[in-house]
């Protein structure tokens, strides 16, 4: 009798795993066949529309005609400024709180941290509007719509920071305090080093989410599409580009979908690194408890 009830038992197990498991097969099949139905809308629109011309000409008539050169040009500098300004103060900010903190303010910051990472993004735009724009008359320019993706991506940058950090070992921190090393010695040359795939990762995974940003540059950076001469020219970026011809510029919907193409190809190419620095990392950490 106790042997039918745990085989009856067994058998709803069974069902039971079988079922979910069937289930999660489905919701995963049917996330794919999704992105690539999306994937493929793009790429099918947006392939004849790709050219070496495409990609070095300027935008004509609003972005009907040409190309993106200046988008690109735009988007490079953007970057640049936000990363320019979001290395240091994210390794500075992750590396008080992996090794100078104080348990009270540094619980606060980090609370702080969450919190602006979960903030929309049309949040940030709006404080770029405020504080870049107005309060310091930066007007609409690439310099404040790069200032505003460095204060937007730079909780994603301390938290990845801060990850890696922490997952190196503590026998590294209690043999350089056994050796006597300072702190700068012990962070330049031990945990820096240590910690840099998951600093490169956290970076690239923050460029990628700038590339993409659309909402933070409509109030910041404008939408002139001409080439920038200075940073505290108007420009756009491919995002903002792809919004204006899609929903701004009849007949733009051809360059909309090639430049979102380009964005979507330099996203994959983007991830993809950080995705390479993650496993080799990890590959490394393996070799070095084998060996």
């Amino acid at each position: 009798m106790v042997s039918n009830q745990k085989r009856a038992v067994s058998r709803q197990q069974d069902f039971k795993n079988k079922v979910f498991t069937a289930l999660i097969f489905s919701l995963t099949g049917l996330l794919l066949l999704v992105i690539l139905w999306i994937f493929g809308q793009i790429l099918i629109r947006g392939l004849g529309t790709i050219s070496w011309e495409f990609l070095i000409s300027n935008p004509l008539n609003s972005g009907r005609a040409g190309g993106i050169a200046s988008i690109l040009q735009t988007t490079a500098w953007v970057l640049l400024i936000a990363v320019t300004v979001t290395v240091p103060l994210g390794l500075a900010t992750s590396l008080w709180l992996s090794e100078f903190k104080s348990v009270r303010l540094g619980a606060w910051v980090s609370k702080a941290i969450y919190i602006l990472a979960g903030v929309p993004s049309i949040v940030y735009g709006l404080f770029g509007n405020t504080f870049f724009c107005l309060y310091l008359q930066l007007g609409y320019s690439i310099l404040a719509g790069g200032l505003t993706l460095a204060a937007m991506i730079l909780p994603y940058f301390i938290h990845t920071c801060l990850l890696g950090f922490n997952l190196v070992d503590n026998q590294w921190r209690l043999g350089a305090q056994a050796l006597g090393l300072s702190k700068i010695t012990f962070i330049v040359q031990i945990l820096l080093p240590q910690a840099a795939p998951a600093v490169a990762a956290g970076l690239i995974l923050s460029i990628g989410r700038a590339t993409a940003e659309t909402a933070a540059l409509l109030f910041t950076s404008g939408f002139v599409d001409k080439t920038p001469e200075s940073w505290l020219d108007s420009g756009r970026t491919l995002s903002v580009h792809i919004y204006d011809l899609a929903l701004n510029i009849t007949g733009g919907e051809s360059g909309a979908y090639g430049t979102a193409l380009v964005l979507i190809v330099l996203l994959f190419m983007i991830n993809s690194l950080a995705h390479q620095l993650v496993v080799s990392k990890r590959n490394n950490r393996m070799d070095g408890m084998n060996g």
